[in-house]
């Protein structure tokens, strides 16, 4: 296959975006991928990301293409899952890494970072879609819940009544993982309280 074809075949793949790093997986060299970027007016969106130059960046894709570690949690994995009307913009994003990983970069960008163990990172990790359909590393319902109620001193007070409103309302919610996790995490005397209220 060629290499404009090899590259295409990636952006066509990604829905409009390469990475320097993929085109380097396909075994093409840096100084041909450059070529090509210029050839077809690719926009360089973060260091190593290029776009066509005619569609919407998706911001959070884009994020979690910069760090793999990146985890969308609080507040913004409650818009993922369709659990707030609230809007959140772009700068705004909740996000969560590991404890050691520098956020210094997220945090230039204007992102909201928590940091959390490494033995407790994985827990309710999942995958979501981004409104412009792009799949994102994201805490599922429960964990959501569990991070909004351990942070509910930082966050708008609406944040974690809506959230638990909205829960309640859903049937696909697993109160036992719920409970489960709010025990892993020593909050479950605090999740009973609140749920009793809703439940």
């Amino acid at each position: 296959m060629l290499r404009n074809e090899i590259l295409k075949n990636i952006v066509n793949e990604n829905r409009g975006i390469i990475q320097t790093s993929d085109a380097v997986e396909a075994g093409i060299s840096k100084a041909s991928l450059y070529k090509f970027l210029d050839e077809h007016n690719f926009d360089k969106i973060a260091h190593g990301i290029y776009a066509c130059e005619d569609i919407t960046i998706d911001h959070m894709y884009v994020i979690s293409l910069r760090s793999k570690q990146v985890v969308f949690s609080h507040d913004t994995a409650l818009y993922l899952h369709k659990m707030t009307d609230r809007t959140v913009k772009p700068s705004k994003y909740s996000v969560t890494v590991k404890t050691g990983y520098n956020p210094s970069n997220l945090k230039t960008d204007g992102l909201k970072v928590y940091t959390i163990k490494s033995d407790l990172y994985e827990v309710g990790l999942t995958y979501g879609l981004t409104p412009l359909s792009h799949t994102v590393s994201v805490y599922n319902i429960e964990r959501t819940i569990c991070d909004i109620l351990r942070s509910r001193n930082n966050l708008d007070r609406g944040i974690l009544q809506d959230a638990l409103k909205n829960y309640a309302k859903r049937t696909d919610r697993n109160i036992k993982l719920l409970m489960e996790y709010a025990r892993i995490f020593h909050i479950d005397k605090l999740l009973v309280k609140y749920l009793e209220i809703l439940l």
